[in-house]
């Protein structure tokens, strides 16, 4: 590690190989969390380079536990994180109501690092049980259409770094590693990002992968479609530039999607979608990113009808019930 360093230190970047290994070596425990501190701090000052992403994400998949839902066909709906806006969990609500509308979603997701609660957090306040246990998984993904995959079981080396990530809380690296490795390797992808930067990272990767995905970013800062600015969608399909109003929305403030000062109190806001019962902007929220990734797996359609299909999901009840069964599953 020191000799890693001191070449990071230099700004040299690393070889995909090199990057790999490092990888490879955390996830062994070949280092103490002092030199895994040092090595993420080096990222929090420079620019993360499309080789060493490659190179991470390789190994960490490589050492994930094997998932095949290929006969699914199913979609990822994820945030990067690190955007520092403390949402309620808007990406997450938004998994089941696309699946309440029909569409296979099999979400990779965390605990909160920077933020209150991140997915995991909500879904464990509410009794799942995680598991890498394929069958449950298939289970879960014919009954409700939905199926979660806990990051930490999932990727030992993700285990590894967590609670040095949680003492730095802020955004590293991981942040950016997260969505790129699900043991699905899922062909669809909807995912948020909190920088134009990013965006542009991630559009390099998923050409280079040759997945089916959509990258939004409000030019805020938000790692969603927030409705609070302008937003930008880079996708298979091309780039593209909203305002709410041409999504058909109003544009909202930024404290109205605010995510609370505890696990409660995102899970509370969370269960309110789900139920109907949340404000107009926490459902208009959910409802626009539900609809870009029902527009992901479904890109002949247009974001007028998947608007629709996703508002019909929690209107009608549907995306309460996905929830509800996919929890009886994982208890």
């Amino acid at each position: 590690m020191k000799q890693i360093l001191n070449q990071l230190f230099n700004h040299q970047s690393l070889s995909r190989t090199e990057a790999a290994e490092v990888m490879t070596n955390i996830a062994a425990g070949k280092y103490n969390d002092a030199e895994i501190a040092a090595f993420i701090s080096v990222y929090l000052m420079r620019s993360i380079e499309l080789e060493e992403v490659i190179g991470f994400r390789n190994a960490l998949l490589e050492l994930a536990i094997p998932m095949d839902l290929s006969e699914f066909d199913a979609l990822d709906i994820v945030g990067t994180g690190g955007d520092g806006k403390n949402t309620f969990n808007i990406s997450t609500c938004s998994c089941f109501a696309v699946a309440g509308a029909g569409y296979k979603v099999a979400k990779h997701g965390n605990y909160g690092a920077t933020s209150v609660s991140g997915s995991s957090n909500v879904l464990e306040y509410y009794g799942a049980k995680f598991t890498t246990d394929i069958n449950v998984i298939k289970q879960s993904l014919e009954k409700s259409g939905f199926a979660y995959l806990h990051a930490p079981i999932c990727n030992p080396a993700m285990k590894n770094v967590a609670p040095v990530r949680k003492n730095l809380g802020v955004r590293t690296f991981f942040n950016v590693l997260g969505p790129l490795i699900s043991p699905v390797r899922p062909h669809y992808q909807c995912l948020g990002v909190y920088s134009l930067k990013m965006m542009r990272l991630y559009n390099y990767i998923y050409q280079n992968l040759g997945v089916q995905y959509s990258i939004v970013h409000s030019l805020d800062g938000f790692d969603e479609i927030s409705l609070t600015d302008t937003c930008k969608v880079v996708s298979s399909m091309g780039e593209f530039v909203y305002t709410p109003e041409q999504l058909g929305f109003k544009t909202l403030k930024q404290e109205e999607l605010w995510g609370g000062n505890s696990v409660k109190d995102a899970a509370e806001i969370f269960m309110n979608v789900l139920d109907n019962k949340a404000t107009n902007a926490q459902r208009d929220a959910v409802i626009i990113n539900s609809a870009f990734a029902i527009l992901t797996r479904m890109p002949y359609k247009t974001i007028e009808q998947c608007i629709v299909e996703a508002s019909d999901s929690l209107a009608g009840g549907n995306a309460k019930k996905t929830f509800e069964k996919f929890v009886e599953i994982y208890k």
